[in-house]
């Protein structure tokens, strides 16, 4: 992901007019905890759900204990026990239902914020060095293998240059010292516009890895992790050795941090809000964000996007 946008980029922020009055917004944000067939309780109180997860392909007993572990924080060793058995730390797929923890000290829902996202493409002259890296290294999409083969004639329709770590927190990069973890600085545009905080996606895989409905967990073989509704078949596996032996491939911090933020946005709660970006004409853009919940977060990826190039 770069700067923050939606396909709407190039319309001004409001796109009404006087003879046009803008439309009625209908766009609720999309419940994530919809569809859930597995839900994590306090053993202790089989009442209030904690959170829980769209299973879906290749989630392991193994994978679940992990990202409970993101999900809560813990004073003690822990289990799971799904319904009335113990659950082993092991490679057994996941099972639906409802799973209990029980430890021997105090346990809370992590509340640590994570960084909103919405569906981004790469502009402005700060990226150009940064997609022609991802490109030269990539020539495919990473997560499905997908090759880009016009890109020998420079044909690269369908296929974007995502960050790992989005361009519109650069901030938050350099306060927190994400850039410790680069090694190949970019020719231009800061660290975080490195080769290796990028990888060249399909168009529709990198609005899913924007989204965080998937990701890469470089823990389990790089395994890719679907926490929505998976219609590309891809669940379940791994990215290919070829890619991984690469010495320019983003590196496991960034993959490791854009899992966490993952399952912090999909499974803690009800989920965090996911947002529409496909804004009907005439529609009242601004007026939607504004009534809605993460209102300063989405008006500042929209200023982004239209300023920060």
């Amino acid at each position: 992901m770069s700067s923050p946008s939606s396909p709407i980029s190039d319309r001004p922020l409001n796109s009404s007019n006087p003879s046009n009055p803008p439309q009625t917004s209908t766009m609720v944000p999309r419940d994530r905890s919809e569809g859930r067939d597995v839900h994590v309780y306090d053993a202790n109180d089989s009442t209030t759900v904690l959170g829980g997860l769209v299973l879906t392909n290749g989630v392991t007993n193994s994978n679940f204990y992990s990202m409970v572990d993101i999900l809560v924080l813990f004073t003690s060793c822990f289990e799971l026990q799904h319904e009335e058995t113990k659950v082993e730390r092991n490679d057994d797929p996941l099972q639906p239902g409802k799973y209990y923890i029980i430890a021997a000290g105090p346990f809370s829902v992590n509340n640590e914020p994570w960084l909103l996202r919405t569906i981004s493409h790469s502009t402005g002259t700060r990226t150009d060095s940064f997609r022609n890296a991802i490109r030269s290294r990539d020539r495919r999409c990473v997560i499905s293998g997908q090759k880009a083969v016009g890109a020998y004639r420079n044909n690269w329709r369908g296929f974007e240059a995502a960050h790992v770590f989005p361009l519109a927190y650069e901030g938050d990069w350099t306060q927190h010292g994400y850039d410790r973890w680069i090694t190949i600085p970019p020719e231009k545009g800061g660290t975080i516009n490195s080769v290796q905080n990028g990888m060249l996606l399909r168009t529709d895989i990198h609005q899913l890895f924007d989204s965080y409905d998937l990701s890469i967990d470089p823990d389990d073989n790089y395994k890719i992790v679907f926490f929505s509704d998976d219609g590309a078949g891809l669940a379940g596996k791994c990215l290919d050795q070829e890619f991984r032996n690469n010495p320019q491939r983003p590196v496991d911090p960034l993959l490791r941090w854009h899992f966490r933020q993952a399952v912090l946005a999909n499974m803690r709660g009800a989920g965090e809000p996911q947002f529409e970006h496909d804004f009907p004409p005439g529609s009242d853009m601004v007026g939607d964000i504004l009534n809605g919940p993460k209102a300063a977060e989405r008006m500042e990826f929209e200023l982004f996007n239209r300023l920060a190039a």
